[in-house]
């Protein structure tokens, strides 16, 4: 999920120390797109591995002093030779960095990870990390990253005098999760690079003295456009080493050999001979030790009881709220209307979907199917339930040969992040993982959310997730640097939640929200100016990023193949599917599986309860029942239990944009309701 890259330059190439810093920038800059929370790069030049690495975005670190320092320190870059002798071979492995566990605040978490004489980075998550530290007793955790994992199996198979490329694939056979690697060697002349999933790619020079890697086609393709670089490089050899594949190279001749990693060992080269150590500097020694956890998405256990004593009374007031006599929404729905029977307006105008099945999406898909050996098509993953699935029927059911695509606007939650990365390790599915700026994200949610605190309106809780609606348009800009024909959205046809715009005073038809016609956008968009101007904290820095997200929603066309318009959804089958087939991870606070990857749903659900008396979660019922996929009795039983409040995830939440948690919900507790707090 993060970026990786690097290069190596063969001994007596006549590269200077000036060019080999501005390419490292020009791959830095290309891979900072895939994780923007920290970043370091590891040369080996002269018989040292210079380490250097930073919690900080690759835009920033590069800029500064010490970054200059280490580079000449490294390679000689003012001086314009190579190291301290030109001609000599440099080695050079970089990270852009999306953090998942281990916290980018203490120096040793952030990678280029440095242990028992190995210098490693990783894209990817190893989801059976404690599984593998119970396994092996010997192996001794230091740090909070799981990439220690890799590092650790591969020093304790070569300690164990197994061959590099050995000791490599009995290491993939025990990881669980996608890794896609580049480790550097205190004792080996050598650079490994492996894939479990394809998201690695690399090219040859023409004069064949300089390799280059990247964790995408596209950084590579770009990165070859710019002066002597079109001449020295051709994008046409371009090679992806495909899911299951290792490299190894011998970082002065340049010499390699690809290898399978699922295979017995073969016959090792003889250049990955052990030879003098290679002495390992770490770099400046900026450690910041001011906490050392894991990173969670389930907050505090120390939920307060009053709060939880305050939301039981809510539960007993909305237990007497009018519902539907056919499904369970209750009478605080906008443009709800009941008959003389009870029946929901809803209900009443409610057309059964028609699934076009599966051999219409075969049908549908063939035309897009490439014999090159390219990608088929982008399938949209969030991490969730239902794209997870649609993923694995692509790949398994149709032969389909798809690159998962996730945004990441910082509110991805790591679960989510875990269970991308259990199907695309299984499945050997490429992922690009494009990350916003993450830190700046979380400010502008905080900044709306704390507006909206001052003036509660429920037609304006959508702007919490303003962030995450860019989706299309950076779906578009991957379909095109990946050359990829179509796009496919996993989006379930229960999932209409009506009542968001409703609550805006706009009445959705029967389509999805940005299908809404002109004169309904344009009343849309009249109301959240009304509301700006009513409530002065919306005109904040976040205002450039909310009106590219509602241009992004409404007024850009949003044409893909939509999976479940042609397969049924079965909950029962697509949960027992994944558990089965990649251990996917439940959420530890709700036996509920729909949103447990996204880490806004658990806040923005509680307001809606609170103040209405139902969540998505009733919308989402009251559909499968109008489909007959439950009966109503059930749904409401099925309801009382996914609507009580997840308090640690709301925990989590408020944590991680910045906002008091306690503070909040009790702001949130008395803010006006749409029901009477009378007893019944």
């Amino acid at each position: 999920m993060c970026g990786i890259f690097g290069l190596a330059v063969k001994e007596g190439s006549n590269f200077s120390g000036p060019w080999i810093q501005s390419i490292t920038r020009r791959l830095f800059l290309l891979s900072e797109s895939r994780g923007k929370e920290a970043s370091g790069l590891a040369i080996l030049s002269a018989g040292r591995i210079h380490v250097h690495k930073k919690p900080k975005p690759a835009s920033v670190m590069i800029r500064s002093k010490s970054y200059e320092e280490f580079f000449n320190r490294a390679v000689g870059a003012r001086s314009g030779k190579l190291a301290e002798m030109s001609g000599s071979a440099v080695t050079i492995i970089g990270h852009s960095r999306l953090v998942t566990n281990g916290s980018q605040e203490i120096y040793e978490n952030n990678q280029p990870v440095v242990k028992d004489g190995l210098v490693g980075i990783h894209n990817g998550i190893i989801v059976n990390e404690e599984t593998i530290w119970r396994q092996f007793r010997e192996l001794k955790k230091a740090y909070d990253v799981d990439t220690e994992t890799i590092l650790s199996l591969i020093s304790l198979f070569l300690n164990e005098k197994k061959p590099i490329i050995e000791s490599a694939q009995r290491t993939f056979r025990l990881i669980q999760g996608a890794a896609s690697i580049g480790i550097l060697f205190s004792d080996f002349p050598c650079l490994l690079l492996a894939t479990n999933n394809g998201s690695l790619y690399i090219c040859r020079s023409k004069m064949d003295d300089m390799l280059i890697f990247a964790s995408e086609k596209y950084i590579l393709k770009a990165f070859m456009k710019k002066g002597q670089l079109k001449k020295d490089f051709q994008p046409l050899d371009i090679t992806q080493l495909k899911a299951g594949q290792g490299y190894l190279l011998h970082t002065s001749s340049l010499e390699a050999k690809a290898f399978p990693l699922d295979a017995e060992p073969g016959d090792e080269v003889s250049w990955t001979k052990k030879t003098e150590n290679v002495i390992i500097d770490g770099g400046p020694q900026d450690r910041i030790r001011s906490y050392r956890q894991r990173g969670t998405e389930t907050g505090s256990q120390n939920i307060s009881l009053d709060l939880a004593h305050e939301f039981s009374r809510f539960e007993s007031f909305v237990a007497y709220l009018k519902r539907c006599t056919r499904c369970i929404l209750p009478e605080t729905v906008p443009f709800i209307e009941f008959d003389v029977e009870g029946v929901c307006s809803y209900c009443r105008n409610h057309k059964r979907t028609e699934y076009l099945g599966e051999d219409s999406l075969r049908e549908t898909v063939e035309r897009y199917r490439r014999t090159s050996g390219g990608a088929d098509c982008i399938l949209m993953l969030s991490g969730g339930r239902d794209s997870t699935y649609g993923l694995h029927y692509l790949k398994t059911r149709l032969n389909l040969n798809p690159i998962a695509f996730t945004y990441d606007w910082g509110m991805v939650t790591d679960l989510a992040r875990r269970n991308i990365s259990r199907v695309c390790g299984k499945l050997g599915v490429e992922h690009i993982l494009l990350s916003a700026d993450i830190r700046r994200k979380r400010k502008y949610i905080h900044q709306n959310v704390e507006a909206w605190l001052k003036k509660p309106q429920l037609g304006m809780i959508p702007l919490f997730m303003a962030g995450d609606k860019q989706l299309m348009y950076y779906i578009k800009k991957v379909m095109s640097q990946t050359e990829t024909p179509v796009a496919i959205s996993c989006r379930n046809n229960l999932e209409k939640t009506f009542f968001k715009t409703g609550f805006c005073g706009v009445r959705e038809g029967p389509g999805r929200p940005y299908d809404l016609p002109w004169p309904k956008k344009t009343q849309l968009s009249l109301f959240y100016l009304k509301q700006y101007l009513l409530n002065w904290s919306y005109f904040n820095r976040s205002l450039f990023d909310t009106i590219g997200a509602f241009f992004s929603s409404f007024l850009t066309s949003h044409w893909h193949i939509r999976f479940y318009d042609y397969i049924p959804w079965d909950e029962r089958e697509i949960v027992t599917t994944l558990r089965d087939a990649y251990d996917w991870e439940m959420a530890k606070d709700t036996n509920a599986t729909w949103r447990i990857g996204d880490g806004t749903a658990a806040f923005y659900n509680y307001i809606y309860y609170v103040a209405a008396g139902f969540t998505e979660n009733d919308t989402f019922l009251s559909n499968q029942i109008r489909e007959g996929m439950v009966r109503r009795e059930e749904a409401l039983k099925l309801t009382l239990e996914q609507n009580k409040p997840r308090f640690e995830s709301i925990q989590w939440y408020c944590d991680t944009i910045g906002i008091d948690f306690e503070k909040t919900i009790k702001m949130i507790n008395s803010i006006p309701k749409l029901y009477h707090l009378i007893e019944p």
